[in-house]
């Protein structure tokens, strides 16, 4: 050193090849070369330390940096009782889920279904028209959801499922203010559709203005459509993630059977609510029955009851931290098991991948061509459009072929469908959790037991019961008229209306579309069933009443059937729901298992929205009548 110099301290000397590297300037670590006295000159006073400097040569990345996990507690900034921490765990995330799909269930699946009826009898809205109410739900899931799946991956999904919560409750609010806007019901005169009743009555077209809610009714399943896209995308990935891969099938199994018994319970309060007067709160009494064509249920209250429920979720959600206690080490541990193909372009990807818009179409032409996913969505959709068309015309089936009044058969097949649906997806769960299945192995299992309900369901065909007669349909009047047309020569002259369907049984043991089409003339008012008389298109007469008289002619309500295979159609039914329910918590933990990280949540979109063409599809075959 010279001495002019003084002492070169080496941490501030550049970085070269023979130059050895070191942390810090202390003392002890500073090698002083060894001068001669005379050179050396006097030490000067310390000056102040300064701040340390960055190491001239950085250390080079010794292993990828890996995805951050931000766990955290339970509660609101700085407020985190311990007292709450027990709702920080998985099975605590799981309750809140549950809560909510259930609820999200019964505004979607039962009280939007079952008030349908009443709400074109009271907003005069046509069924054509008010199919599109149906299909708004499944519209705006598959258009508006896409992008809150694409970015809600990398995001706060707990907060996603706080904002689901506000939408479904605001939607199930929006759905209930048409009651509150469209004044009181007014009940107008009684109408009995009998041919003489026809006749002298003229018809008068009228416009009202109460058509104009259905508007209102989109409006409602369009942010319903919205509420539900994280639940099923976002609720469903962060449950995998913070799970081990063997207990991932099970809390998952849980969750979609939750969800299965809100419209069990939508349907039950629905139909419990229509037995209350639709204006009960204005106080004025009223002197119609539930038997009365007049009468309106009071089908709001339950989707007001939702929207309460539905928001006192947000705040327990937006507690929830962004990633549960112990996901760091769950997913240290767990192995990636996705497909990747060689010619794959994003096999590889970094872990800001989906972050911008930039990087939606790659990953969605990931997806695609990800031939074991798109085969497994296949599967899924093909398999829901035929179960969500099974069970939406399973009440028509059940009071068509065993003569059951609508409300007894949408009863019993409601307690069949829902419990074996819901058993289903809890067993497979199970059966995937216990064995702890690879992804291989689950998908052979869901392979085996929709194999299982494919052979059950060609079962069914042998517990049909023969078709009874219905004049116009499948018998003709009396040996006169047409098959598929409901207008023969003995009620040409009643211009019968088809949009007023009262089931008749006449004495001849044939059922009739109303009073007016089997030509009657009169009726008995304070008989119980009611009686018809003079009725020009019956035929012979049967008793079909205790009481003997040539002047009963016809009873309302369907003919008595005499089939017996109701209890072995039902039974081979539900254990056909069981085994096709069974292969979902497969599929779905064989998909997250077979996709990137990086894409689970746009995967879990893509597979729901390949399980909705059967809306459109089912009120385009709905409205497809033989008669003419």
């Amino acid at each position: 050193m010279k001495g002019a110099k003084g002492i070169e301290n080496p941490a501030f000397v550049p970085c070269s090849p023979d130059t050895p590297r070191r942390s810090s300037a202390s003392p002890s670590l500073v090698e002083v070369s060894h001068a001669p006295a005379q050179d050396t000159q006097p030490t000067r006073p310390r000056e102040p330390p300064e701040p340390p400097a960055p190491p001239a040569c950085p250390a080079p990345p010794t292993a990828p940096a890996k995805p951050e996990f931000e766990e955290g507690p339970f509660g609101w900034g700085r407020f985190a009782p311990r007292c709450l921490q027990r709702c920080n765990t998985p099975a605590g995330f799981l309750l809140h889920y549950c809560v909510l799909a259930v609820t999200q269930g019964v505004v979607v699946n039962g009280l939007v279904n079952i008030s349908i009826s009443t709400i074109e009898k009271r907003y005069e809205i046509k069924s054509s028209l008010t199919g599109l109410i149906s299909s708004s739900y499944d519209i705006s899931f598959c258009l508006l959801s896409l992008f809150v799946s694409f970015f809600g991956e990398g995001g706060h999904k707990p907060r996603w499922l706080a904002f689901a919560s506000f939408m479904i409750g605001l939607g199930a609010f929006v759905f209930a203010l048409p009651q509150f806007f469209s004044g009181e019901y007014q009940l107008g005169s009684i109408y009995e559709d009998t041919c003489l009743a026809r006749n002298s009555t003229s018809c008068t077209s009228s416009r009202s203005s109460l058509s104009n809610y259905l508007y209102i009714f989109i409006l409602g399943q369009l942010l319903l459509g919205v509420g539900g896209t994280p639940l099923y995308t976002l609720g469903t990935a962060f449950i995998d993630e913070s799970v081990p891969t063997h207990k991932a099938s099970l809390y998952i199994g849980i969750g979609y059977s939750m969800s299965l018994f809100g419209p069990a319970i939508g349907y039950v309060l629905g139909g419990q609510l229509l037995n209350v007067y639709i204006d009960f709160a204005v106080g004025q009494s009223v002197d119609i029955t539930k038997d009365d064509p007049r009468w309106l249920g009071a089908w709001w209250i339950g989707f007001l009851v939702s929207w309460i429920f539905a928001w006192s979720l947000i705040i327990p959600f937006s507690c929830f931290p962004k990633h549960l206690p112990g996901t760091a080490k769950i997913q240290a541990a767990k192995t990636s098991q996705t497909h990747q193909s060689k010619s794959s372009a994003l096999s590889h990807l970094d872990e800001d991948f989906g972050q911008t818009i930039k990087d939606f179409p790659a990953a969605l032409k990931n997806l695609m061509r990800n031939t074991v996913f798109v085969c497994l969505v296949l599967s899924t959709s093909s398999e829901a459009l035929i179960t969500t068309g099974f069970a939406t015309f399973l009440p028509k089936l059940i009071e068509n072929q065993f003569g059951l009044t609508s409300s007894f058969a949408a009863t019993i097949g409601g307690a069949v469908l829902i419990p074996g649906a819901a058993l289903g997806q809890i067993l497979g769960g199970v059966i995937v959790s216990k064995f702890k299945m690879t992804c291989k192995h689950a998908m052979k299992l869901a392979l085996l037991t929709s194999g299982v309900a494919l052979v059950l369901t060609f079962l069914l065909i042998c517990a049909k019961c023969k078709n009874e007669p219905f004049a116009g349909v499948s018998e003709s009047y009396n040996g006169t008229g047409e098959l598929g047309n409901l207008t023969a020569p003995c009620n040409a002259n009643c211009n019968c209306l088809r949009s007023y369907y009262y089931p008749l049984c006449g004495g001849d043991g044939v059922q009739y579309f109303s009073p007016c089409f089997a030509g009657c003339l009169n009726y008995i008012s304070n008989s119980e069933p009611k009686i018809y008389y003079n009725c020009s298109c019956v035929g012979k007469k049967a008793e079909i009443t205790s009481t003997e008289s040539a002047d009963f002619e016809a009873r309302a309500g369907k003919c008595e059937t005499h089939c017996t295979n109701l209890p072995l159609f039902l039974g081979i039914f539900f254990i056909t729901v069981i085994f096709t329910f069974m292969a979902g918590t497969p599929i779905t933990v064989s998909i997250l298992r077979y996709v990137l990280w990086n894409f689970r949540s746009l995967r879990q979109h893509v597979e729901c929205k390949g399980n909705y063409p059967e809306g459109p599809v089912l009120t385009i075959g709905e409205q497809s009548q033989p008669l003419k």
